[in-house]
């Protein structure tokens, strides 16, 4: 169980009121944030300015404020979003934040951190509603009428003295049921409930069929943890979904459409540059059959033709394979599966592709007056065909590598793609073409 947690359990064996009701700390901490005040109209205002910001930028904003403004704006944030900011700011800083909110919220900022990105562990709130399971009906509907008025409690969870989930509570069976029956008599003992450690994209498979509003979380130890809002997973998935086109092609998923404009170039420059590194391993390639560009000059007009064809081939399958693993639909072992399939696709593209680009260059040599306009739309299909079929491999290949290197798999796919399907393209075409021809 962790650390932080202790507060609430140990000691307190019928988990009094206290812990339900209230949020006050230390009163030496200086004034808190509590939940039920109403927030400001500056901190409504600059936490909807927070939510269109990077978090570097919005921690920057933060530190302008004064710190009760700051507090009620990052208390009106959903926990997923806050820790990206927290971890931007200053130590000193971020410890007068956490001295300016209850207490319990910035205990559950302390939890959330032990969590990896992009897990539930990461965006839960902390628990409310939660009830010893030896209290009597009538203990806990007289706690829950004060409860309300603070929280907006949804569900009633049952835990023990060690604080595993137990239960859950119907509404109905509170109100109908003795006062002094207890709650183990009347929970409902099977709780559905998600794993810290999940990620958001198992998350979202595991509620698919269930749709309730709020989900309680857990540890791998079944302690009752915190709990995480129906909407702010599917808020999640959303995010990470439109951040994915942009890591394709270098842009970090924190960047912003209101980001500093010095920040969005610190952001996007470094991918460009590699990208220029990859784009010379690509004209090296062309360099090395320029004897062949020179007998035969309108070669050089069907390199784009090549290159473009393999790499919307190559994101087409990019885009089918991060798919899959987003949804966590690509299991272990099934990769070959998965570039056996993209490689039989790309062949019959390919193939079929060819045939309009291989008329196109009949004609085109026939024009230009090439006594050999048949061999030329030959090694033109060939090599379409070649180029489709890596491309299609690659798509798979790319995202799935770095994956197991560790790395997230959409960073930069569509660049390193795009210098596989290049580099083979055009490689195959010359080849072939002087292999054929000369």
């Amino acid at each position: 169980m962790h650390p932080e947690m202790n507060d609430n359990i140990n000691g307190n064996s019928n988990l009094n009121s206290n812990d339900q009701l209230s949020h006050h700390g230390d009163p030496t901490a200086g004034p808190t944030i509590e939940q039920d005040e109403q927030p400001t109209q500056a901190a409504a205002d600059l936490a909807a300015e927070l939510q269109t910001l990077d978090p570097e930028t919005a921690a920057d904003s933060l530190e302008q404020s004064s710190d009760a403004v700051a507090a009620e704006a990052v208390a009106i944030l959903e926990e997923g979003e806050v820790q990206p900011i927290l971890e931007a700011m200053d130590a000193d800083r971020r410890a007068a934040l956490e001295r300016s909110v209850s207490p319990a919220l910035a205990r559950q900022w302390k939890i959330n951190t032990e969590f990896d990105e992009d897990t539930v562990g990461r965006s839960m709130e902390p628990p409310i509603g939660f009830f010893a399971k030896t209290q009597t009906v009538g203990e806990t509907v007289e706690l829950l009428r004060e409860l309300v008025k603070t929280e907006p409690v949804t569900y009633c969870y049952v835990v023990d003295n060690a604080r595993h989930l137990t239960g859950v509570l119907m509404m109905r069976d509170l109100l109908f049921s003795e006062d002094k029956a207890t709650l183990e008599s009347i929970m409902i003992p099977k709780v559905f409930a998600l794993r810290a450690e999940m990620s958001i994209a198992q998350a979202i498979q595991s509620v698919a069929s269930r749709q309730f509003f709020a989900y309680p979380v857990c540890d791998a130890a079944n302690h009752f943890v915190g709990l995480i809002r129906g909407q702010r997973l599917l808020e999640q998935q959303a995010f990470d979904l439109s951040a994915q086109v942009g890591a394709m092609v270098g842009v970090e998923k924190e960047e912003r459409l209101a980001t500093p404009w010095w920040r969005s170039l610190l952001f996007r420059h470094p991918w460009l540059q590699l990208n220029l590194l990859t784009a010379f391993l690509a004209a090296a390639v062309v360099g090395m059959f320029e004897h062949t560009l020179t007998k035969i000059v309108l070669l050089a007009a069907f390199l784009p033709v090549l290159a473009g064809q393999s790499g919307n081939t190559g994101c087409q399958a990019l885009a089918v394979t991060l798919r899959g693993m987003t949804l966590n639909e690509l299991k272990r072992g099934q990769t070959r599966y998965a570039v056996i399939k993209e490689m039989v696709v790309g062949f019959c593209n390919g193939a079929l592709v060819g045939v309009s680009a291989a008329v196109g260059m009949y004609i085109f040599a026939t024009i230009q007056h090439n006594d050999r306009p048949v061999e030329l739309a030959l090694v033109t299909w060939l090599a379409m065909v070649v180029s489709c079929v890596v491309s299609g491999m690659c798509g798979v290949l790319v995202p799935t590598t770095l994956k197991r290197l560790g790395a997230d798999p959409a960073t930069a796919s569509s660049i390193f793609l795009t210098t596989a399907t290049d580099v083979v393209s055009m490689g195959v075409f010359l080849a072939l073409a002087t292999w054929l021809l000369l």
